[in-house]
Formats: structure tokens, sequence, C-alpha cells
């Protein structure tokens, strides 16, 4: 199973009792409203958070090269919208037969409530997968990036430019050789030529 799936899952069951909860504390203390319900949707986030923090510690721990590490924000992201779509129409199922639960329509539970959730979820799994990076990269030794030449040689244009200006000049000085031995050449014939028809000189017999 995938990991946003079971963490949208536990996540979504979640929202579910506390919206059952803060409909059961309302009921019984209808002048602290507000109070209950920041106070459970602080400590949903909370859940989250230190959810979050694991999944960030672990992924450190793991991969101490930061760019070989999960994309634990994607996993999040669709962890949230799972539990808010699924929290939002199982609150209203409940709701049908439950009164004394706070719920809208189907419609508004599942856009309003569903984003707000999924929203809470992902803020604040990723300030714990951000906090759980840190503390571990921050006593961590310093680690060098390991690079893959044999999967970067296609798509390093410099390198490809060093290579082809370097061909080039290698090319151009084999040429300029090439010239001068073949000019060095020609002149060492012109002058065996000059010596062999040179007239000679009967005085110096």
């Amino acid at each position: 199973m995938s990991k946003w799936l079971v963490r949208g899952l536990v996540l979504a069951a979640l929202m579910v009792i506390v919206r059952l909860l803060q409909g059961a504390m309302i009921n019984a203390w209808e002048t602290k409203a507000g109070l209950i319900s920041a106070v459970l949707v602080a400590a949903y986030a909370v859940v989250a958070l230190i959810w979050g923090y694991a999944d960030g510690r672990s992924d450190a721990r793991r991969n101490p090269d930061p760019d070989r590490r999960d994309d634990l924000a994607m996993s999040w992201l669709l962890a949230g919208l799972f539990a808010g779509v699924v929290s939002g129409a199982v609150a209203w199922f409940i709701g049908l037969f439950y009164k004394n639960l706070y719920v809208e329509g189907l419609i508004n539970e599942l856009t309003t409530f569903a984003a707000f959730t999924a929203l809470l979820v992902f803020i604040s799994a990723i300030i714990g997968v951000a906090l759980g990076h840190w503390l571990v990269d921050r006593k961590a030794p310093a680690q060098e990036r390991r690079r893959e030449d044999d999967d970067r040689a296609d798509t390093d244009v410099f390198a490809a430019v060093r290579d082809t200006g370097s061909s080039e000049g290698n090319s151009e000085d084999y040429d300029r050789y090439a010239d001068g031995t073949e000019s060095q050449q020609q002149s060492s014939s012109v002058a065996v030529a000059d010596d062999e028809t040179r007239p000679v000189d009967k005085r110096d017999n």
C-alpha cells in the first residue's frame, strides 16, 4: 500500500473522531465552542506534524544526499486531499443519523471542508518533514554528492562543447604540423634541384 494512502486513511479516521468529539463537547459546553474547536484542530495538526517529522527524520538518515531523498511533499499532499474528501463524506453520512454532529451539505463537505483538511495536513506535515531533515543534517558530517558521470554524459552541454573544442584544436594543430612538414619537404626538393642544375666552374679544375 502506498505511503500517502496509509496516511490518508489514518488521518481521515482521526478527523472523523475529532468531529465526533467536537459535536459531543460543544453540546456539553456550548459557551466554549470556539475554544473546543481550536484545541481539537491544533491537536489534529500536531499529529500530522509529528508524523511528518518522523518521515523527514527517517528519510534524511536513509538518504544523506538531499538530491536523492523521497518526494514527501507530494505524498503528504495526496494524503491530505484523501483525508479531507473521505472524512467529509463519512462525517456527512454519520450526520444523517447522529444529529449532534455538526456537518454541512455533501457538496460543502467534499469541497470546503476537504480543502481545509488537506491544507491543514499538508502544512503541518511539511513543517515536520523540514524539521526532521534539518535536525539530522545538522548533526551529520558533510557528504560529497555522488555524480553519475555515465548518466550525465549525454546531458552535459558544457562537456560536449569542451570535447568538440579540444578535438577541433587537435585537428588544427595536426593540419599546421602537416603543412609545415610538407613545406619543408618542398623547400628541400627545390634546393637539391638547384644544386643539380647549377653549372660546374671549370676554373676549379
